[in-house]
């Protein structure tokens, strides 16, 4: 059986230029379709987060814009029957990501606050891409990629085709001006080869070698169905 390690931000903030803490947390679609897309292709999903921390959900994930009304309820009720898995979630500094055939990161903004500094995290990133293994990162989530090296100069990450969560959005949100970083900027300040959609909010995947990202959340289910395309072949 295909072994998935997902891994969430434990943050239920993001520290902004100002000072003051934005309310966040993981982004609740980028979790609940990869989960069901993977689960229902048969594979075995384990939930870490820093800590063993019990992850928040974004609640902006879950309001009145972030999806429509139908998709929004089914978004709620998989929530709700998955709460067992993320109110107790396995602490990651005690996982052997070698164990699993993938590791994938959900965004929302919650990595901008902890695993974009986390070196637990960031020695797994390192890992994997070095040994090829299968490795995917959705929207806010390549901000987990600033851990893997000590400076931009050395990462690992360079030279690889990405994308992420784009300036541009950002704006569209209200929060690119207060934001002490862009992660578009930091990608490409690590050398990566940044990409992104022809028009903000539209589903946009790039794929190198063993590295899998997606930009937005829109991205989720192409993302999750890529990789079970291509790890089942």
């Amino acid at each position: 059986m295909t072994s998935v390690l997902m891994i969430l931000s434990a943050a239920d903030h993001w520290t902004l230029k100002d000072g003051s803490a934005h309310p966040t947390g993981f982004w609740a679609e980028e979790f609940v379709t990869p989960y069901e897309v993977f689960t229902g292709a048969g594979w075995e999903v384990t939930v870490a987060t820093p800590g063993g921390r019990a992850p928040t959900v974004d609640q902006a994930s879950l309001a009145e814009g972030a999806g429509d009304p139908e998709t929004l309820e089914k978004v709620k009720a998989s929530l709700d029957r998955l709460d067992p898995v993320l109110t107790a979630p396995v602490d990651l500094a005690s996982v052997t990501h070698a164990d699993f055939d993938l590791v994938f990161y959900p965004g929302g903004h919650g990595p901008l606050e902890d695993l974009a500094v986390d070196s637990t995290s960031g020695a797994i990133l390192s890992e994997r891409v070095s040994a090829g293994s299968p490795l995917a990162l959705l929207c806010h989530a390549p901000a987990a990629l600033l851990a893997a090296s000590e400076t931009p100069a050395s990462s690992p990450f360079a030279g690889y085709r990405v994308t992420g969560f784009s300036n541009v959005e950002e704006e569209q949100v209200g929060l690119a001006a207060n934001a002490p970083w862009l992660l578009e900027d930091k990608l490409v300040e690590l050398g990566a080869d940044y990409s992104k959609a022809a028009e903000p909010w539209g589903s946009y995947v790039v794929v190198d070698r063993n590295l899998y990202t997606g930009q937005n959340p829109q991205s989720s289910a192409e993302l999750a169905e890529r990789l079970v395309a291509d790890l089942a072949g």
